[in-house]
């Protein structure tokens, strides 16, 4: 999704998600439901924390995305947005995210991956894919600085899934409207060197380096 960070790519076969866009919305994001309502715009439900039991060791591991230019390594802040790190790490343990691509990318503003429609080179609706489920907003005090790992979504607050995009430079526009839950910390340059297209091999969660 582009305009708003989107994740029109970024639900599942019928959401919409948004990607960060180059220029921030032009307006506040549309009124939404409050998580507690537990449904998203569509009446997909929106989930909490619970919903992840085997996703919610964020502290202790890290994820690296394998890519044919090398790999990218990032960390997880579970304490500012615990219910968008532990999807992440449920969906990568799953293998959802292997084969889809980095289908969008912004010289100096964002590489944007994670629809699994993406794994159709030929589908006409890349980038508006993901889970079957949405996720809360977590908007949080970390700033979207260079490799930060943020949370796709449309304009509903309430509409990350699976689509994320990693920062190129500091984007201070996005600070408060988008969901940061990592970092990259190996790999930048794999990250500046991506190009629309490019695959994730392989998305592998594994123990946090020095823990």
């Amino acid at each position: 999704m582009v305009g708003v960070l989107a994740s029109g790519g970024c639900g599942d076969s019928g959401n919409s998600e948004e990607g960060a866009e180059g220029q921030p919305p032009a307006t506040a994001p549309a009124p939404t439901q409050s998580a507690d309502s537990q449904l998203g715009p569509d009446g997909k439900p929106v989930k909490t924390l619970a919903d992840f039991p085997n996703g919610q060791d964020g502290a202790d591991v890290e994820a690296v995305i394998r890519t044919d230019k090398g790999d990218i390594v990032l960390q997880f802040y579970p304490e500012a947005a615990p219910v968008s790190v532990a999807s992440f790490i449920e969906l990568a343990r799953s293998g959802y995210y292997n084969g889809t691509a980095f289908h969008r990318v912004e010289p100096g503003f964002v590489i944007q991956g994670g629809d699994p429609k993406s794994k159709d080179p030929n589908a006409p609706d890349v980038g508006t894919g993901g889970p079957d489920y949405y996720l809360p907003a977590e908007f949080n005090d970390l700033l979207h600085q260079d490799g930060t790992l943020s949370m796709a979504r449309s304009q509903n607050q309430n509409s990350g899934g699976s689509q994320f995009f990693i920062c190129l430079g500091p984007q201070p526009a996005l600070d408060g409207q988008y969901t940061v839950f990592g970092q990259t910390v190996s790999g930048m340059e794999v990250v500046n060197a991506i190009v629309p297209g490019d695959i994730m091999r392989e998305v592998i969660i594994r123990p946090r380096s020095g823990s």
